[in-house]
């Protein structure tokens, strides 16, 4: 895959040449910025022609993401941030290169010197090392407490399957297979064990009728009430 860095505007674009791409598109993402598609036969002079002829559509979406980026964290050198089993540690490098590595606790990201910690850039490249963290941590605490959980209250379940899901913190299927997200060990351990149980009482009951959330009930106490304070959490971190 290759790639070429233009700026219209004094706003960065870089256009990809990928073998997935059947038609050129414009992408606008909080974190990852503006890349225009293209397949392996177009040329990057064309890709560079539909940036220009679409600037205006690029401004509108670049504002946009700004302000929704506005609404994160910002990592740096100076961010004391933990996860349950990690701390991140963020330093330039004389290398002009990326690095990422989540070991012995840490998660340890390099960018090249020339760059500005906060761009969008780096910021990905930290939230990769975060999600990495997220991912590790997942899968040592969830199999064993939906577990423990599924044994206390004779809830058994079919599989399990932990990703990295941006849309929803679980699922359970018509087969009672459990999918779970990595970003479940963002939260508290009360408001975790509540969604493994919602997705466990899914074993019985397959939809959010009123006789499921009395269900619920016995399982957790007032579902609603804890089901409001899940929502304050947002469940994507872009």
């Amino acid at each position: 895959m290759s790639t070429k860095t233009i700026v219209i505007n004094d706003i960065e674009i870089r256009i990809k040449k990928s073998p997935r791409a059947r038609y050129m598109n414009i992408s606008v993402k909080p974190f990852g910025g503006i890349t225009v598609s293209i397949p392996e036969k177009i040329s990057f002079y064309d890709g560079e022609k539909l940036a220009h002829q679409k600037i205006k559509w690029i401004e509108e979406h670049v504002s946009k993401m700004r302000g929704y980026e506005k609404t994160f964290s910002i990592y740096d050198e100076n961010s004391n941030f933990k996860t349950r089993n990690h701390r991140l540690e963020i330093k330039s490098s004389e290398k002009n290169k990326f690095s990422v590595k989540v070991r012995n606790g840490i998660i340890k990201v390099s960018y090249p010197e020339d760059l500005d910690a906060k761009s969008s850039i780096v910021q990905k490249a930290v939230r990769k090392g975060i999600e990495t963290a997220y991912r590790e941590e997942a899968k040592e605490y969830l199999p064993k407490r939906l577990n423990d959980l599924s044994d206390k209250h004779n809830l058994p379940f079919s599989e399990l399957f932990i990703k990295n899901v941006k849309s929803r913190w679980g699922s359970c299927s018509g087969k009672n297979n459990i999918n779970l997200s990595i970003h479940l060990m963002r939260l508290p351990d009360h408001l975790i064990d509540y969604v493994l149980l919602h997705e466990l009482a899914h074993t019985k009951i397959k939809n959010h009728s009123k006789k499921f959330w009395q269900f619920l009930d016995t399982l957790v106490g007032n579902a609603k009430k804890i089901d409001k304070e899940l929502r304050q959490f947002r469940i994507s971190m872009y």
